[in-house]
């Protein structure tokens, strides 16, 4: 028997407009379209499951960002500072050549 979310997402008619210019704009970071598409499928009342196999992406994944939304909203949707030690170099362009 699939398992329900305890998280509900329940989106208002900005954050919904927000979330579908997100995925359906070319330049966004594929990190932030996958994203923005979980909660829009969240939303239509899927259960993770359900959403995972859609976007073949693994239900821990799907379980993490709907409860990040449902706690923070948008906001819980930014990508947070991660571990471990700091880069060596600051990233530069290729030099042509």
């Amino acid at each position: 028997m699939p398992r329900k979310s305890p998280y509900d997402v329940n989106l208002s008619k900005d954050e919904r407009s927000t979330l579908e210019s997100v995925a359906r704009r070319y330049t966004s970071p594929y990190c932030d379209v996958i994203r923005a598409k979980i909660i829009l499928l969240a939303d239509e009342g899927l259960s993770n499951d359900v959403i995972a196999a859609r976007l073949d992406t693994p239900r821990q994944i799907i379980s993490k960002w709907r409860k990040r939304f449902a706690l923070a909203r948008l906001p819980g949707l930014e990508a947070q500072p991660r571990g471990g030690r700091k880069a060596r170099f600051s990233p530069q362009p290729r030099r042509s050549g």
